[in-house]
């Protein structure tokens, strides 16, 4: 019996011990996966912090790309309105006229014509506005905020751009059928053609009213811009 009791202890023994070796198997199994799931997710991490790294500065090349080209427009329009007034406020000349074989002085300037008044209110109200927004947008740029910082703000830019833009057509119309009389005269009478006599003049109210015609497609495509602007945000 002594014998058996002996037989039966180190069996025992052995047993235990390999529950401890397989115990000590396991554990190591485990914290082997933990390391490499902490790994992964490490990775997981690191591939997820990239991916955000490398979409924001896209996104903010982007946006500075939309704000140069919002200054870039606004300068190009308050050139052009500025382009639109000179010239028309030089517009004015002497010369002489033949009717029915008389020769009459004649002396032309722009303010005679109220069409070529409101030509260039309307034009020196858009380059004053162009300014100022060109203005706000540059010490924007410069304080690398958005040009646009709210939605009110576009839809108020995105109005005012319209009410100037219509209005530059409609002067820049009104001025064109004041300027093809001069050119043309009135047929069947004896009205004569003024720019024959007044080619400078006429010359300087065309320039004119082409950069108003120009203002007027600058302002459409600020306000184009106005409207991704709102699309975006």
């Amino acid at each position: 019996m002594v014998s058996t009791g002996r037989k039966t202890s180190s069996l025992e023994t052995e047993m235990g011990e390999k529950k401890v070796a397989v115990a000590e198997e396991n554990v190591g199994t485990v914290v082997g996966s933990g390391a490499h799931v902490v790994e992964l997710s490490g990775a997981a991490g690191d591939h997820h912090h990239h991916d955000h790294g490398d979409h924001r500065p896209k996104d903010i090349v982007l946006v500075r790309k939309g704000d140069v080209a919002h200054a870039i427009v606004r300068a190009l329009s308050v050139a052009s309105a500025v382009t639109a007034v000179l010239f028309m406020v030089t517009a004015e000349e002497n010369g002489t006229i033949s009717v029915y074989g008389f020769s009459l002085p004649v002396y032309s300037k722009w303010s005679f014509s109220d069409s070529f008044e409101y030509l260039v209110g309307v034009s020196a109200a858009v380059a004053a506005h162009s300014l100022l927004q060109l203005l706000l947008s540059t010490s924007r740029m410069l304080r690398k905020s958005s040009v646009i910082p709210s939605r009110n703000h576009a839809w108020l830019i995105f109005a005012s751009d319209q009410v100037f833009a219509y209005a530059m057509m409609s002067a820049g119309s009104a001025a064109s059928g004041v300027g093809n009389l001069n050119r043309t005269g009135i047929r069947h009478t004896a009205f004569p053609n003024f720019c024959k006599p007044l080619h400078i003049f006429c010359d300087h109210v065309a320039i004119s009213i082409a950069f108003t015609f120009f203002t007027c497609f600058l302002l459409a495509i600020s306000a184009v811009q106005d409207v991704i602007c709102l699309a975006n945000n």
